[in-house]
């Protein structure tokens, strides 16, 4: 399996938006992305990786084809205590391509882009516990379980999330 990392272009807004479905929308991004909307992400996604700063996002290829995406976000504080600063990993996979290890093959490039760009030296993995999946994730990639929280969902309704931490 070849699975890599590469930067979102206009072109692949159309693959990326095909390939969410409702358990896209349910754990990662509230609702179903448009081409017009897809593609300003992917924008700002590259101008805070030219700029160094703030998320930044990849597709997730699998011998060419978009397979899903992952982003890293330094800035996301939520359910952290003081003293902590993880960087935030978000991941979605397309239906065709869960259940073969891309996740987990994500999880790691996007770790190994965090230490190679020094952008921290812990990573973080957010889910709600129902999500076995992803649980399954972040415990192959080798993250520690550190506590569970109270917070939002996408569409803003109250959950909890655990929080997983790998240090880099």
């Amino acid at each position: 399996m070849a699975i890599e990392l590469r930067p979102l272009r206009h072109e692949d807004a159309a693959a990326q938006c095909a390939g969410e479905d409702e358990q896209t929308v349910r754990w990662l991004t509230g609702g179903y992305g448009t081409l017009a909307g897809t593609r300003a992400h992917f924008d700002r996604l590259a101008a805070n990786a030219e700029a160094g700063r703030g998320k930044r996002g990849f597709g997730v290829w699998w011998d060419d084809r978009l397979a899903g995406y992952v982003d890293c976000d330094p800035d996301n504080r939520d359910g952290l205590q003081p003293g902590e600063a993880p960087v935030n990993l978000s991941y979605c996979v397309h239906p065709w391509a869960r259940g073969h290890g891309v996740a987990v093959a994500a999880v790691g490039l996007i770790c190994s882009y965090i230490t190679d760009n020094a952008i921290g030296e812990t990573a973080a993995i957010r889910v709600e516990p129902a999500n076995t999946a992803s649980v399954r994730v972040a415990e192959r990639c080798g993250f520690r379980h550190c506590r569970r929280y109270p917070a939002r969902d996408p569409a803003g309704n109250p959950i909890s999330y655990d929080l997983y931490l790998h240090d880099l």
